[in-house]
């Protein structure tokens, strides 16, 4: 069992590296490298929240290599347990755009969460629903998220302090609006992390991007890293 998702996991990555060899033969395809920090902490035995800060950048864009800035956005999400390895979620977010491109607006994002998790020995199986509303002063979008995630130690048969772990997750995303037609995408991620002590995590990794996949496919990449407090 746990040799069959290793090599999942090790295909997910494989993804991800075969789609970076092929950046620049791409017509659509834009890079970011995306820096994040966030707070985790417990307010209640089973209420979570998280607040975070996050910052995406422009790698490569219109057959160039750059470094400019996109946006910057700070978000707060609440996540209570209703059961054993159970938990729904809400969270607010909001994107700062316009101060770093003129024809970009500002946007509102609400996202309400059903999560639910498995574990099978040392490997972890994540399933997650997300329902967003992305308001903006021009356009209101309503989306829907799924999300199917592993995480695993790679040292040993469990997470612990000074030891890497591997996080490789895919998701769909169905985007409706009513100016303009669905949009599907389709995302794949693949990070490695490590548990610097109990209050600290850091990670870093990259995510493959099909954006609007049926229509007119953008390719999307972006390198992440990411540190994590946990209060």
């Amino acid at each position: 069992m746990t040799t069959y998702f290793i090599r999942k996991l090790l295909f997910f990555i494989l993804l991800t590296v075969i789609g970076f060899l092929n950046l620049h033969s791409q017509d659509k395809t834009i890079a970011y490298w995306e820096p994040e920090v966030s707070f985790n902490y417990k307010v209640a035995p089973l209420l979570k929240q998280n607040f975070s800060l996050a910052n995406r950048n422009y790698l490569y864009n219109d057959n160039k290599t750059q470094l400019t800035v996109r946006q910057i956005e700070i978000a707060h999400f609440s996540a209570l347990t209703i059961h054993p390895n159970t938990s729904v979620g809400l969270g607010v977010q909001y994107r700062f755009r316009e101060a770093f491109e003129d024809d970009k607006e500002n946007e509102l994002r609400i996202t309400e969460q059903f999560n639910f998790t498995k574990s099978d020995g040392s490997i972890r199986f994540g399933n997650r629903f997300r329902l967003e509303q992305r308001i903006q002063p021009s356009n209101l979008v309503h989306r829907i998220r799924y999300r199917f995630a592993i995480d695993l130690p790679l040292k040993g048969l469990k997470m612990d302090i000074g030891e890497p772990y591997l996080v490789a997750t895919t998701e769909s995303l169905l985007s409706l609006g009513k100016s303009e037609k669905p949009m599907y995408d389709q995302r794949i991620t693949s990070q490695i992390g490590w548990s610097i002590n109990n209050h600290l995590k850091a990670q870093l990794g990259v995510q493959f991007r099909m954006e609007n996949y049926t229509e007119n496919t953008e390719h999307v990449f972006l390198f992440l890293n990411s540190i994590v407090f946990s209060l």
